[in-house]
């Protein structure tokens, strides 16, 4: 008896080992990556008309985290654009805004993250944030018009060599841009380098808020894409 069901055992055992492989159960496939979430998009409502941007929340996770908690929180409703740099040509001209009338309304400031780390570029329609040392950005942001390249980091360069941090690109209201970036500026106002930068009238941000993903790119932007890849 014993030995006829060590038998049978044995027997068992050698019926799975021949079974052929197109036969066995395969195992369950590979779960997908998950798909990458969209990218936020702000609307800036302005005194001179909308301006939309695309946040480069993957590439540059802590500017756009830290630009995304201005506008949640509201802190851009009631401030303004004052600054245009079209005193230093037309391939160099940006626009500039942030918090300024109150220093209670500032959150701390955020990390450095240089274009070396996160591979965008300060294209026309990159938005950066503005900052004294690396490290120091807080609210102020501003837009760039024409090609400035010498923004980006350069470690090649000596001294501060870490440029400004790109996080985001406009995408609609170009033309909003071009006009608050042509207003007149004060003869008076501003110090140093900001001396005839300063718009004489500026324009009052009304509202910052999240919108949805405008259809297609401004198609009046030169070279629409090239700051914020999609996913």
């Amino acid at each position: 008896m014993r030995q006829r069901f060590l038998l049978r055992l044995i027997l068992s055992a050698a019926a799975v080992a021949v079974i052929p492989a197109h036969a066995q159960v395969a195992p369950p496939p590979a779960a997908s990556p998950p798909a990458a979430a969209p990218l936020p998009h702000v609307a800036l409502e302005t005194s001179a008309g909308t301006i939309v941007l695309r946040i480069e929340a993957q590439r540059a996770p802590k500017t756009a985290a830290n630009f995304l908690k201005y506008v949640d929180s509201k802190r851009y409703d009631g401030q303004s654009i004052y600054r245009t740099t079209r005193n230093w040509g037309a391939d160099s001209t940006l626009i500039q805004g942030g918090v300024r009338t109150d220093a209670r309304l500032l959150y701390p400031p955020v990390a450095h993250e240089p274009t070396t780390a996160t591979g965008l570029m300060h294209c026309p329609g990159a938005v950066s944030l503005a900052r004294l040392a690396p490290g120091t950005a807080q609210s102020d942001f501003f837009m760039v018009l024409g090609p400035i390249y010498g923004f980006d980091a350069d470690p090649a360069v000596a001294g501060d060599n870490a440029g400004f941090a790109v996080f985001a690109e406009i995408v609609d209201g170009w033309a909003v841009a071009q006009a608050i970036a042509a207003a007149p500026v004060s003869e008076t106002a501003g110090e140093g380098a900001m001396k005839g930068q300063i718009l004489a009238a500026p324009v009052k941000i009304l509202r910052a808020k999240r919108v949805a993903a405008p259809a297609a790119v401004d198609p009046a932007k030169p070279k629409p894409g090239c700051v914020v890849k999609t996913p």
